[in-house]
């Protein structure tokens, strides 16, 4: 790679049309995206694009096979129970998003005829769809000239143009450099190049600039610098908080489950009852007794749980009793039939954790 230092404006400018060759070359074969030549389906972009929210591309795909499956359209989906959605939902987390899109749908099939509206402006006003996924849907799904910002056009315009400062500083700049190099057609194909470029050449390490149809527009390549963009603010330090759970059994071996509220962090999930979770030591079980779900002779099991979420770490520890009354506010749940509640993954974890140790029967 080049070391001399080299001033952007002596580069090249970014060529849209040597992208979109790139891309008919190399564009990735992804279960929701159109063959070429074919007519992208708007649910199809839509569902894809609200699962690809904080969520890999590898995860996302068995989901959206299994939706689509069970749901072919978003008549199919608007029909649907909100707990079946919200169950089929389960491990891939943010769950307000399965709520929305449930709401989404409903919107689109009751005042919409079933059919997303092409417009920006139309589609931000829907549940569950900001200014990213609008323009997405625009671009890709109707072929409307649209600015797709996401995480890879960030650091591909923080290295072409080797912005000075953190990304989160330079969100208007990066919006007026990639708006300067749309296209004048093709702009789904060119929002999935942008994606493409980034989850698989322009990657956030180790990139492979010999392969990038923009190297010598780079400025970040020409100085040899490429490592040193998107420069990096200063890390937060994640919050850790810490709670107990309350693995309560029956005589006939169902486990206690109720439903968290509809708002707030896995809303409208079931739930194995807890403590609040605080960022604080981890609470002495004489003290949380209070919003145990029923009185008993609660026992903590040895060890703790570990569930790491986008903004904090959870420490669990799982606290375990039979045959005692429960309160008003949830449900028996058959043990081998819990896997079809609408459950987090945090919550299996704990059904794990239980089983292991011998409390699941």
């Amino acid at each position: 790679m080049p070391k001399a230092k080299v001033k952007n404006s002596l580069l090249p400018a970014p060529d849209a049309r040597s992208l979109l060759r790139w891309y008919d070359r190399h564009r990735r074969d992804l279960p929701w995206r159109a063959k070429p030549g074919k007519r992208p389906d708007p649910y199809h972009v839509w569902l894809s694009e609200i699962m690809l929210q904080q969520t890999t591309v590898p995860t996302v795909g068995r989901y959206y096979r299994e939706f689509t499956a069970r749901w072919p359209s978003i008549h199919d989906l608007a029909a649907a129970d909100i707990d079946d959605v919200m169950t089929a939902w389960a491990g891939l987390g943010y769950y307000r998003r399965a709520r929305l899109l449930h709401e989404c749908a409903r919107i689109v099939v009751s005042e919409y005829g079933g059919k997303f509206p092409a417009d920006e402006a139309a589609l931000r006003r829907l549940p569950g769809i900001g200014a990213y996924t609008s323009a997405a849907i625009a671009a890709i799904a109707f072929g409307k000239r649209a600015n797709v910002i996401d995480g890879n056009v960030d650091r591909i315009m923080a290295r072409l143009y080797r912005l000075s400062q953190p990304i989160q500083k330079m969100k208007a700049e990066i919006r007026n450099k990639a708006a300067e190099l749309l296209p004048s057609a093709r702009h789904g194909d060119y929002a999935q190049a942008l994606m493409d470029l980034g989850a698989t050449v322009c990657k956030p390490r180790n990139p492979n600039c010999q392969a990038c149809p923009w190297r010598k527009s780079c400025g970040a390549y020409a100085a040899g610098e490429v490592d040193r963009f998107p420069v990096q603010g200063k890390r937060k330090v994640k919050p850790v908080r810490r709670a107990i759970m309350f693995w309560l059994m029956d005589r006939q071996g169902r486990v206690w489950v109720r439903r968290r509220p509809p708002d707030g962090l896995l809303g409208g999930m079931m739930e194995i009852p807890s403590s609040p979770w605080l960022e604080q030591p981890m609470p002495e079980l004489a003290s949380v007794r209070s919003v145990a779900p029923g009185r008993a002779n609660w026992r903590l099991l040895p060890g703790e749980i570990r569930h790491t979420f986008t903004h904090f770490d959870l420490y669990i520890k799982v606290a375990v009793a039979r045959g005692a009354m429960a309160g008003a506010d949830g449900m028996w749940a058959d043990r081998t039939k819990m896997a079809r509640l609408a459950m987090p993954s945090i919550m299996k974890k704990v059904i794990v954790w239980a089983e292991a140790r011998g409390e699941a029967g």
